[in-house]
């Protein structure tokens, strides 16, 4: 059987033909199959009811970038030595829009992540409704322990490369992990002085004071908790008392804390890559942003500091009684036994703050015991949807009020959640089912537009 012969298949042939495939031609990439295959294995409703979108060979184009750039990254350091890193940039669909996806600078980058989080960018971006494509971008670049200015000089010779592949109308990189507001000022510094314009709109997550758009920093962490709250509200629940952790102690983390207290919850623990914090008073989210954006230590400094917290090093933040839970570190962080502990401790939802942070078994733990589930393609675009609101202001060279941004933020969040939950109702009878109701939602958006497009 060939690739050519999968019209005349069943649904769910077809799919497992492209799933082979897919594996074949990509070996070695764990992540990516994984992300692959969460999305495909949801479609078999859709692709029933639409025989037009086998016929054109979606699933087939969407699972191959439009392009994939791979470059070298050569840079000097405070010694005086050369060090050569990777780079790489993967465009994974225009369809939409622009290709839109953050960069990530973290020493576990390599294709296969890349790819991965380009993948789960297509859907996410389409549910956004903001007219957005999906790419992805990093470097196996480690910023930590690095001067301010070995960082610069990375950057810039990043950009030197990947400059000639982006532009506000073609391909429009942000953060991610290990790249924040310094490392995108270097960037579109950079980028500036090649190409001898202010181009505001070619780089998203920028400072405030120079194009940026206030509540991007926030936007993921408290789009996570908004989807939350939505998900909680259709069982006639809130935030309100309800006694949460969440894991990592990055940006989303902080400001998925800082919503959560605001919306009525305690957070009461956060994790980084040594341990967890335990503060059953409430992490103080000043003191969180202290210890981590301005010192740039550990969580155990933080304990160090406040007598009601406590450093554990052993175990896990999944580990601890909670009404709802937060994961917001990294993939495939929270695996079945982690899921396990938190339904036994009484869990009653999960809504990701990073890409793919829950295994595929613990998401059936969760499904199964009637948990109310988030998906990071739904529950966290309030990053990339925030950042379309930042190429809006560019584009008119405007900016709005914290107010309205956020407000813009919000209203965005509770049309992904009702768009996601009515599309799981319509194709599979379970409203509930916001994992399929996300890749589905995501799906039909960018397949139409690919249909409407032709073969491209």
């Amino acid at each position: 059987m060939t690739l050519l012969d999968t019209d005349t298949l069943p649904s769910t042939d077809h799919v497992s033909v492209v799933l082979r495939s897919v594996r074949h031609r990509s070996p070695g990439e764990s992540v990516f199959h994984q992300a692959v295959e969460e999305v495909l294995a949801a479609l078999g409703p859709v692709l029933d009811r639409h025989p037009e979108y086998v016929e054109a060979r979606i699933l087939e184009r969407l699972c191959e970038p439009e392009r994939q750039v791979m470059f070298r990254v050569p840079w000097v350091d405070d010694t005086g030595q050369v060090q050569v890193n990777r780079g790489y940039r993967v465009e994974f669909n225009s369809a939409l829009g622009p290709f839109k996806g953050g960069l990530r600078f973290h020493p576990t980058v390599d294709l296969g992540v890349i790819r991965f989080l380009g993948f789960e960018q297509i859907f996410k971006n389409a549910l956004t409704g903001q007219g957005i494509g999906a790419g992805k971008g990093g470097s196996d670049f480690d910023p930590a322990g690095r001067s301010d200015a070995e960082i610069m000089r990375f950057c810039q010779s990043f950009v030197t490369e990947l400059y000639r592949h982006l532009g506000e109308h073609t391909d429009v990189p942000a953060g991610d992990i290990g790249v924040g507001v310094r490392e995108l000022g270097y960037m579109f510094g950079q980028y500036k002085r090649i190409v001898n314009r202010f181009e505001a709109g070619v780089l998203t997550g920028k400072g405030v004071g120079w194009a940026g758009s206030h509540a991007r920093t926030e936007a993921t962490g408290y789009g996570a908790v908004y989807f939350l709250r939505e998900m909680l509200a259709t069982r006639g629940g809130t935030l309100d008392g309800r006694r949460a952790v969440v894991s990592g102690s990055g940006n989303v983390a902080i400001y998925a804390i800082e919503k959560a207290h605001a919306l009525g919850a305690t957070v009461i623990a956060c994790s980084d890559s040594g341990g967890f914090l335990v503060d059953d008073a409430g992490v103080d989210v000043d003191l969180l942003k202290d210890v981590k954006e301005v010192r740039r230590a550990r969580l155990s400094a933080y304990a160090a500091e406040r007598r009601s917290a406590t450093y554990v090093t052993t175990g896990s933040v999944f580990d601890l009684p909670c009404d709802v839970a937060l994961p917001c570190a990294t993939q495939n962080e929270l695996g079945e036994q982690h899921a396990t502990a938190l339904i036994r401790n009484g869990v009653q939802a999960v809504s990701e703050g990073a890409n793919m942070p829950c295994t595929p078994g613990a998401v059936a733990l969760f499904r199964d015991a009637g948990v109310l589930f988030g998906p990071g393609k739904a529950a966290n675009a309030g990053g990339v949807a925030t950042s379309a609101l930042e190429m809006q202001q560019n584009a008119a060279r405007t900016s709005w009020t914290w107010a309205e941004t956020e407000s813009r933020l919000e209203n965005i969040m509770r049309d992904i959640h009702d768009h996601t939950r009515a599309t799981a109702a319509t194709y599979t009878d379970d409203a509930d089912n916001y994992v399929a109701g996300a890749a589905i939602g995501g799906f039909i958006r960018v397949a139409d537009a690919m249909l409407a497009q032709g073969i491209v």
